[in-house]
């Protein structure tokens, strides 16, 4: 059986800010970039052995804007203490300090960063229950 894949795409006004944050800080690889594809330029970040991968597109003369509440979330669930730690100082060596959370619920066991665009990233200490 094939397993599903999945892609969270979403606008930016700017691609080249929120590499630092994908890349660098949540340690994810560029996959594949894009320019002048049907009047969207686009970046892949995502790990090429994992089933998801982000997708950012610009469209010129289209204002995306920031995200509309600060609740606006991606959570990844990392179990292992080591992990989760190595997690949360790449973000901090990368320049980005965890953000209080809107539902003081994700701040018990993770932290939360938020990208250039407004948009959060929960990295919890906990597995997924589910």
């Amino acid at each position: 059986m094939i397993s599903p894949k999945l892609r969270v795409a979403r606008p930016t006004d700017d691609i080249e800010a929120l590499i630092p944050f994908y890349r660098d800080g949540l340690g994810f690889d560029i996959l594949h970039r894009f320019d002048g594809h049907d009047g969207f330029d686009g970046v892949m970040l995502g790990r090429s052995d994992a089933p998801y991968h982000f997708e950012f597109t610009r469209s010129l003369g289209h204002a995306a804007g920031r995200a509309p509440t600060r609740d606006h979330l991606l959570v990844f669930y990392l179990p292992e203490p080591a992990e989760w730690q190595a997690a949360i100082d790449r973000m901090e060596d990368a320049g980005f300090m965890a953000v209080p959370a809107f539902n003081p619920y994700w701040d018990r066991s993770g932290r939360t960063f938020e990208d250039p665009d407004g948009y959060r990233v929960v990295i919890q200490r906990a597995s997924w229950s589910f």
